[in-house]
């Protein structure tokens, strides 16, 4: 099982100095991987899909640009791997996208993951001028133009949504033939995509059997593809609720001790390439707090815990 974390972007932790400060120091606690998220603004009135009609967290209205944010975790990090969990990838034209992520690559020496999605407010499309429906095919027009870009010095799409006459875009990335790509989504439709052409799914903290029936969707496309899917990632994330006594059984997958929320998380990875992805913004607002639930989590899931 590997180990990742949130890098500190959200809420109190919108600072980029502290940010910096706090990568580097959970790099030292022995973790695989750090990960950004993506949020543009929060709505006042509940949004739409979110939580049962409840208001978002107000950190979620206080927020570092998340390719940003990788740069500079790229530069205080020497050895994890970097990642967006998730990027919403719509709402800048591919070839621009791409070009900020091979940078990314190129920053961090080839230690980029590139996790993307669709997101799932409304607000947020309505705000970049992005259209609503439709999202499933631009993104895989997207994923198009990336694979164009980054597998060739030489470049030419012509699609629906874009076209990039014959052109030269350099650099490629540093790994080849291109950075690992991951989607997120938990609907049939976003798993047939992950088995049929990403590199992994990220994943969520979830009951079990409702992760047993969606994974059998990546699993059964992979194969229709001609894919082996033993080869696919998965990172679980749990945006952890961490409490002092214990939590209902049923409630592990996201809230309870940090020895509850382990012990479901080691019941998810069955792989040893399976990853946590722990985010611990939602649970306090204390940089120094942060890193001790940090350090609690690396060494209960490691096995070194007292």
């Amino acid at each position: 099982m590997r180990i990742g974390f949130s890098v500190p972007q959200f809420g109190p932790f919108a600072d980029p100095h502290r940010t910096a400060g706090m990568c580097t120091a959970l790099e030292a606690l022995g973790c695989d991987s750090l990960w950004v998220a993506d949020r543009l603004l929060s709505p006042l009135t509940p949004p739409e899909g979110y939580a049962g009609g409840k208001p978002m967290p107000v950190r979620y209205g206080t927020h570092l640009d998340p390719l940003l944010t990788l740069g500079l975790a790229a530069s205080a990090t020497e050895r994890v791997r970097l990642g967006s969990s998730t990027l919403n990838a719509l709402w800048q034209p591919p070839l621009v996208l791409a070009r900020a992520l091979t940078t990314l690559d190129l920053i961090s020496r080839g230690r980029l993951d590139v996790g993307i999605g669709l997101g799932w407010m409304r607000e947020e499309y309505t705000a970049t001028g992005v259209p609503w429906r439709g999202r499933g095919a631009r993104l895989e027009e997207t994923l198009d133009v990336l694979e164009a870009v980054w597998r060739s010095a030489t470049v030419a799409h012509a699609g629906p949504l874009w076209t990039i006459s014959e052109s030269t875009v350099l650099p490629n990335p540093v790994q080849k033939p291109r950075p690992p790509i991951l989607l997120g989504g938990f609907t049939p439709f976003a798993l047939e995509r992950v088995g049929r052409r990403a590199d992994g799914w990220l994943a969520a903290s979830m009951p079990v059997p409702f992760f047993n029936g969606l994974w059998a969707v990546a699993v059964e496309a992979a194969e229709r593809a001609g894919r082996d899917p033993a080869g696919l990632r998965r990172v679980f994330r749990v945006n952890a609720d961490v409490t002092a006594a214990e939590a209902a059984p049923e409630e592990t997958h996201h809230r309870g001790t940090v020895r509850q929320i382990c012990d479901h998380l080691r019941t998810m990875c069955g792989e040893e390439t399976d990853e946590v992805l722990v985010d611990l913004q939602l649970t306090t607002d204390s940089p120094d707090r942060f890193l001790d639930l940090a350090a609690e989590f690396v060494a209960e899931l490691t096995g070194n815990s007292p």
